[in-house]
């Protein structure tokens, strides 16, 4: 999954959490969906100060990103939401995300009450829950691996509107 990155955040307590993402556009930041009462959506409520890291060890590259987190406009995510398969809109609709759940059972319930619900509709109303989050960035490095160790470290820096660029030792 090249679109793959890790998200961390951090919430009240103060410590941080990571997990996997998937990247959907490049805009002016880094566009990925989600279920807004996630925990992740209520760390980035929290603390909208968010990182990401893509790493492809195949290529020896990765691409670490800081950056402040926004919501995307309710019609992009409706847009995007409504352009998934059926199945994953129902999936949607059908995790309470995050939330400690009795056995699995009840989400088959669920997802069986929602197919039945939503039969004769191939796309779905998305869920006031749901939606896309920006990440805007103000640092970007970029990595690459090499076999002496000597790696290439560039980082992008944004200040007053402008990107400093440096290059850091490994």
């Amino acid at each position: 999954e090249p679109n793959a990155m890790n998200l961390a955040t951090v919430g009240k307590s103060g410590a941080p959490t990571g997990r996997i993402v998937l990247l959907k556009e490049v805009d002016s930041g880094f566009v990925f969906y989600t279920n807004y009462q996630s925990d992740k959506g209520q760390e980035m409520e929290h603390n909208p100060i968010v990182a990401l890291t893509f790493f492809w060890p195949e290529l020896e590259r990765q691409v670490r990103i800081q950056g402040e987190v926004e919501k995307v406009s309710e019609a992009t995510s409706t847009a995007y939401f409504q352009s998934r398969p059926k199945a994953s809109q129902i999936g949607a609709w059908t995790s309470p995300q995050s939330s400690i759940i009795k056995d699995r059972s009840l989400l088959e319930q669920r997802e069986a009450e929602l197919s039945k619900k939503f039969a004769n509709q191939d796309t779905l109303p998305k869920p006031k829950q749901w939606g896309g989050y920006r990440v805007k960035p103000f640092y970007i490095e970029f990595w690459q691996g090499r076999p002496s160790r000597l790696h290439d470290r560039i980082a992008y820096t944004l200040t007053n509107n402008s990107w400093k660029i440096n290059r850091l030792a490994p």
